[in-house]
């Protein structure tokens, strides 16, 4: 299995209020790719960091495999997401890819 980590942070530019709308529109957009995408086992979105973060939200999700992971990057719905719903608004982005070991 392959996990794979995302930290972004939004762009200054927007209200507490515009911030918290964004991150549930991702959270939504992302977490429903649920079931579209081969080889994605699971996907989650946290949107509910502590004060003590510095990143504005995560997206953790497990793939069969690093072939999976290439395909989901790839994969229509997903860039749909990513265009639409996550590119637009965010300032930062830091991944991190990893093999789980069993």
């Amino acid at each position: 299995m392959v996990k794979h980590v995302i930290l972004w942070t939004l762009k200054d530019e927007y209200s507490g209020e515009e911030k918290e709308n964004i991150k549930l529109g991702i959270k939504e957009g992302l977490e429903g790719l649920a079931g579209q995408i081969p080889g994605l086992l699971d996907i989650k979105v946290n949107i509910n960091g502590l004060s003590s973060s510095n990143a504005d939200l995560m997206l953790d999700s497990t793939f069969e495999s690093e072939e999976a992971l290439k395909g989901y990057s790839v994969h229509p719905a997903h860039v749909a997401v990513a265009d639409g719903k996550v590119r637009p608004f965010t300032a930062t982005r830091t991944c991190l890819d990893y093999v789980v070991e069993q």
